[in-house]
């Protein structure tokens, strides 16, 4: 199949799969849009939101429409990093033997990741990362595709602890959930209060995603797309001296080079998912808030003034 074909068949394929979710959940249009944009550039997302608006049924009938399998880990206080990865046990012969985690599927759901204690949010870093975990000097690699979709609670809520900045920049996306509208809402409480088991239909395998990373990995960038992406990077930070005024007054650092990156990754899955076979400026546009926002840091002045990071970032676009 030519390479155009199959960007058109992945447009239709991914038309019947939101329609398939769409059974389940009511509007999110804009948040199932990026989360499939995530899927199909290979990378992570931190869904954000307050409790209750559906995050965790959205990831779990996602994974079913996907054919993919799908692990929850409620993350709590009293959570161990081998509550994740798994752990090492004796057997009747006295030979140890890994008992694998809830980390070994292909869409892990971290639910809520930031009421737990910095030191097992890190222990999802090397998988998130290099595809794999360590454990007692074994390296085991995780199923492909491999995605950790995550949830949180917003930061000012009690009980939870801000993710590390390491942490932060491996999640490709940062998405924000806002609550439905009147319509969505009572669409929503009409639909979950009746006796209505819908079954999700796969309509993916394993093999058709990393098929089609592969394909969207190869879409040309023009120069001119390119060249706006890195420079909308770049004038994320203070320090450069192009940097614009409102950024040296308000932001105390900048995105780094892998959100360039994903910038382009996710700019080539957005063309491609709406039928385009090279990305433009306004593909790059459509992305750029899920990519930068939770890689550019306000200072005080921001707060002060009440500028959120998301005034900033749309003053630069």
């Amino acid at each position: 199949m030519k390479d155009t074909e199959a960007i058109q068949k992945l447009v239709e394929k991914n038309k019947k799969l939101k329609e398939e979710v769409q059974q389940v959940i009511v509007g999110q249009e804009d948040v199932l849009d990026l989360l499939l944009i995530s899927i199909f550039s290979g990378g992570h997302s931190l869904l954000i939101g307050v409790p209750g608006l559906a995050k965790t049924l959205m990831i779990n009938t996602l994974s079913k429409a996907l054919g993919l399998t799908f692990n929850r880990i409620q993350f709590t206080p009293d959570l161990m990093p081998s509550d994740i990865v798994g752990a090492e046990i004796l057997d009747e012969k006295r030979n140890f033997k890994f008992i694998k985690g809830p980390v070994f599927g292909n869409i892990i759901l971290a639910d809520e990741i930031n009421r737990t204690p910095p030191k097992t949010q890190s222990a999802l870093l090397e998988a998130m990362q290099e595809k794999a975990v360590t454990v007692a000097g074994k390296t085991y690699s995780l199923d492909k595709p491999y995605f950790v979709l995550a949830t949180q609670n917003p930061i000012e809520q009690e009980g939870t602890y801000p993710l590390p900045e390491a942490q932060l920049d491996r999640f490709m996306f940062s998405i924000n959930l806002s609550y439905p509208s009147k319509a969505e809402e009572m669409e929503v409480v009409r639909s979950t209060t009746v006796d209505n088991n819908v079954r999700i239909q796969p309509l993916f395998t394993s093999e058709d995603i990393l098929t089609y990373q592969s394909l969207i990995r190869k879409i040309p960038v023009p120069d001119n797309v390119l060249n706006y992406a890195v420079d909308l990077v770049r004038k994320t930070r203070p320090e450069q001296d192009d940097a614009p005024d409102i950024v040296r007054e308000f932001i105390d650092w900048g995105a780094g080079p892998r959100a360039s990156q994903n910038l382009m990754f996710t700019a080539k899955t957005h063309a491609a998912l709406n039928g385009k076979y090279s990305p433009d400026i306004e593909d790059v546009q459509a992305v750029a808030l899920s990519v930068l926002r939770h890689r550019v840091l306000k200072n005080y002045n921001a707060e002060a003034e009440g500028y959120s990071i998301d005034d900033i970032l749309n003053r630069l676009l």
